[in-house]
C-alpha cells in the first residue's frame, strides 16, 4: 500500500470533485480522525491514518483490503468509482434527493 502520486491524486479529486463539488475539502481534511488516500493493486483507499500505520506490519500479498474502496484505475490509467464510495459521496454530495419511504416500498 503506498500513497498516491501527483498524477494519479489529480485524477480522483476530479472525479470526486464532480459529484462532491467544494465539499471535497470537508473528505480530505477531516478534524474528528485524519483520513488519507491509499493505492493497493490499481485500487484506491479511502483510509483513517491510525488504521493504515497499523497494517504496515502487513505484508503485501496478504492484506487484501483496508479501508472504504473509493475506486480503481483502469489498465488505460483511468480512475473509475466503485460503489463502495457511495456512503462517502452521499455524506458529501453537493445535489441531495430525498424519497420518501413509502415511495420505495412501492417499486
Amino acid at each position: 500500500m503506498r500513497p498516491l502520486e501527483e498524477s494519479e491524486i489529480q485524477q480522483v479529486f476530479e472525479k470526486l470533485f464532480k459529484f462532491v463539488g467544494k465539499n471535497l475539502k470537508n473528505i480530505v481534511d477531516r478534524a474528528d480522525q485524519p483520513h488519507c488516500f491509499r493505492l493497493h493493486k490499481k485500487r484506491v483507499y479511502y483510509v483513517r491514518e491510525d488504521i493504515m500505520k497499523r497494517a504496515t506490519n502487513i505484508s503485501r500479498d496478504q492484506l487484501v483490503s483496508l479501508g472504504v474502496c473509493v475506486g480503481k484505475f483502469t489498465h488505460s490509467d483511468k480512475f473509475r468509482l466503485m460503489i463502495g464510495a457511495l456512503e462517502l459521496l452521499a455524506a458529501h454530495a453537493k445535489h441531495k434527493v430525498s424519497t420518501p419511504a413509502q415511495t420505495l416500498m412501492r417499486t
